[in-house]
């Protein structure tokens, strides 16, 4: 499945964006935005926004690293784990949180004001970094009258720093870790567990564990990758949305 590049308005200038369509509508559909890991929007998080779209979402992924000097699309896949680990988080460094946060929202607006698309019915999905963006996202948007309408949270690297304003997302949402996350210990998966449950007060909140999977699970890359982790996970995440946002019927 083929992107088309948006530009996405901003109140810094327009932003670029991946967006797919579902091949198939008979009217509008649901949408998410999609937030990139640190790694930007590589060769894998592109695939997934493909999955999505295949699942019948519109799917949009700002350029987030668009703001640096030079812009820059993705980190792909490098042999030197570290070295590609260590490019990812430089750049991410680089980038204000604050305007990433203001472009994601922003993305969510620009989302919505497709004809393709039934505004009232977006979301929110975001890998590692974007996990935690998306929750600061979701907490801004919600603030201003126009919470997403669902959200999926894969180990959202930010989120031990976010607890607070995380406490304030109430929609429908769904959060994946795995057990053995060296970035991001069991002790402090267990406070966003009660955080973005509200102590588990909120039915509407899923939270899942993989046992034995390390950060970033998902991600392809052999330095990450959890095979059982990845596909009950991804699994999780249909079932999700299905439910949550569904794209048919």
């Amino acid at each position: 499945m083929t992107a088309t590049t948006l530009r996405i308005p901003t109140d810094h200038g327009d932003l670029p964006g991946l967006l797919w369509l579902p091949a198939e509508a008979d009217g509008p559909v649901p949408g998410l935005v999609v937030l990139q890991e640190i790694f930007g929007l590589s060769d894998y998080l592109r695939s997934r926004c493909a999955d999505l779209a295949a699942l019948g979402y519109a799917v949009l992924a700002p350029q987030l690293f668009a703001r640096l000097e030079p812009p820059v699309l993705a980190v792909e896949d490098d042999e030197d784990f570290e070295a590609w680990l260590a490019e990812g988080m430089e750049l991410t460094q680089a980038l204000p949180w604050e305007r990433a946060e203001a472009d994601a929202v922003a993305s969510l607006a620009a989302l919505r004001s497709l004809d393709a698309v039934d505004a009232e019915r977006v979301g929110l999905v975001g890998f590692c970094y974007g996990g935690g963006l998306a929750v600061a996202a979701a907490a801004t948007a919600a603030a201003t009258g126009r919470a997403p309408a669902a959200l999926v949270s894969f180990y959202g690297s930010a989120l031990p720093a976010l607890l607070d304003r995380a406490r304030t997302v109430e929609v429908a949402s769904l959060h994946v870790f795995g057990t053995a996350d060296a970035f991001i210990p069991i002790e402090q998966v267990e406070r966003i567990r009660d955080a973005v449950t509200d102590g588990g007060a909120r039915e509407q909140v899923r939270f899942a564990l993989h046992e034995g999977a390390g950060h970033a699970f998902d991600n392809p890359h052999p330095g990450l990758h959890h095979a059982a982790a990845s596909a009950a996970a991804w699994s999780q995440t249909e079932q999700f949305l299905a439910a949550a946002l569904p794209a048919h019927g």
